[in-house]
């Protein structure tokens, strides 16, 4: 039927008109903006995807903001550790002269002089080690006390499942002092160490139990053993050692057991692993509780100050040593051996709590590259795709104005009735 009040060609060849033009502002939209989803009425659940995934983003650079100056507060007391190291060289030095009975009194007069100066340079030192308000190494910041440092691995809140931890008694030299990380396992107190000793960790998962068997060498230091147990567990089970305690302390995000095999036969453990007594040969398992996940690092602060309290570093250093006689420069190399020994293990463990800072920045650096790539997937545009179908639609685009045209000239043809 021929009608001038109802063109049902035309009105078709609008809505596809119309259709073309909004796809073709979409398509132009994306090659604009290089998104895909670029506002939420484009995809509402993958946008809030994407925010959210933005917002952890944002997060970890944060995190990893305070890395960087935990980093910095660390290399400042390691620089101002080893500067304080060589004064007590330089003061054993003196002693380690002032020993000999054949000095003049103004000869030991003079030496005194340099010692007295020499020494009175480290609290300025270790006072002045402060960066952004934070000292590890004048006793502000000892680890324990009120204002202990403490910095965000990482974005989330740890926990989970939590995780199960097991320490052990520590490995000592008898009188109480920690070994350092470098230490033989067969040098410390604890487990006698001998061949095909031990230990085997076991996980069940379900009706799965796995058992890992980390190999324990007599010639170990501490350091490769606890390397040794995360490598041989494939990661399930991870040890650290900590050089302040002497304490290892094994973890793991499932609930494990672990046996000391002491040749090829379950044995007493001798406390070392359970931090008590020892279960007799044959059935030593112990299980261990959860505990829950953390999301910070306390590192550990110091007092490199002379005359610091009982356990820091240069607590045997203090003002009442005299080199001015040969017994008391005797003494006063004493004092400095123990100062630098203690020193010494004290700067190993800031360096590994440096390192272990840096690891931490280096997997969220990862993390974050991986969240930016994943919330590119979601969100960005391909314009290769898109240039393409811009051509295609600016093609039809005037097709479509070329039908409507023809459409809308259609109902002329009435006209011609009427002649």
């Amino acid at each position: 039927m021929a009608s001038v009040n109802t063109n049902y060609g035309a009105l078709v060849a609008l809505q596809s008109l119309n259709q073309t033009t909004k796809e073709l502002s979409q398509v132009q939209n994306r090659v604009n903006t290089g998104l895909k989803v670029a506002s939420a009425k484009d995809n509402g659940a993958v946008f809030a995807i994407a925010e959210g995934q933005r917002s952890r983003v944002a997060s970890i650079s944060a995190v990893k903001d305070g890395i960087d100056r935990a980093t910095s507060v660390i290399d400042v007391g390691l620089s101002a550790g080893e500067a304080i190291g060589d004064i007590l060289k330089q003061l054993k030095e003196k002693a380690v002269a002032a020993q000999a009975t054949d000095l003049s009194t103004d000869q030991r007069a003079a030496l005194q002089a340099d010692f007295n100066a020499l020494r009175n340079q480290v609290d300025q030192i270790a006072n002045a080690a402060t960066f952004n308000g934070s000292n590890l190494v004048n006793g502000g910041n000892l680890t324990g006390g009120a204002s202990q440092f403490n910095v965000l691995t990482s974005d989330g809140a740890g926990g989970g499942g939590g995780r199960y931890t097991l320490q052990g008694t520590a490995f000592n030299d008898g009188a109480g002092n920690p070994f350092s990380s470098a230490a033989q396992l067969d040098t410390a107190t604890g487990i006698t160490v001998g061949a095909n000793d031990a230990l085997e960790f076991s996980i069940t998962n379900g009706n799965e139990t796995t058992t890992f068997t980390i190999d324990v060498e007599a010639t170990d230091t501490i350091a490769n053993f606890v390397s040794r147990v995360a490598s041989a567990s494939d990661g399930r089970v991870t040890a650290a050692y900590n050089d302040q305690t002497g304490r290892i302390t094994y973890s793991a995000a499932e609930a494990f057991t672990v046996t000391y095999t002491d040749g090829s036969a379950a044995a007493d453990d001798g406390g070392t692993l359970d931090a008590g007594a020892g279960v007799a040969a044959g059935t030593m398992a112990v299980a261990v509780a959860p505990g829950s996940g953390s999301n910070s690092l306390t590192v550990s602060g110091f007092d490199f100050r002379l005359g610091g309290a009982s356990g820091q570093a240069l607590n045997t250093v203090t003002s009442a040593l005299n080199i001015s006689t040969a017994n008391g420069a005797s003494s006063a190399v004493t004092a400095i051996d123990t100062a630098l020994t203690a020193l010494n293990r004290d700067l190993a463990t800031m360096g590994a709590q440096s390192k272990a800072l840096d690891v931490q920045k280096t997997f969220l650096g990862k993390l974050s590259d991986s969240i930016e790539a994943g919330i590119g997937n979601l969100v960005d545009a391909d314009l290769a795709k898109e240039s393409a179908r811009l051509q295609s639609l600016q093609v039809k685009q005037q097709l479509g104005a070329q039908a409507l045209s023809i459409a809308n000239s259609a109902p002329s043809i009435v006209l011609s009735f009427f002649r």
